[in-house]
């Protein structure tokens, strides 16, 4: 499955995300995903929004996603 395909569904799911998926070509991606929807969210309830905004591709057409959720804020701190 192409990334941008993952992107967009991503984009779609999460009102007000912002997405970037990367694959190794073998089924394997890492995503990650910026919202403010995360806010208040522990990391369990984040990437369960992540999971279900791509719902019955995993395990299909997606076979890992390793996910990285931040808010816009928690972002950047990271980058300061």
């Amino acid at each position: 499955m192409d990334p941008n395909d993952i992107t967009k569904l991503i984009e779609q799911g999460i009102d007000g995300a912002r997405a970037e998926v990367r694959t190794d070509g073998q089924g394997h991606y890492e995503a990650v995903v910026i919202s403010e929807r995360f806010a208040g969210k522990r990391s369990v309830q984040r990437h369960q929004m992540v999971y279900g905004a791509i719902g019955s591709y995993v395990g299909r057409e997606i076979h890992a996603l390793a996910v990285k959720t931040f808010t816009p804020e928690e972002l950047q701190s990271a980058a300061d």
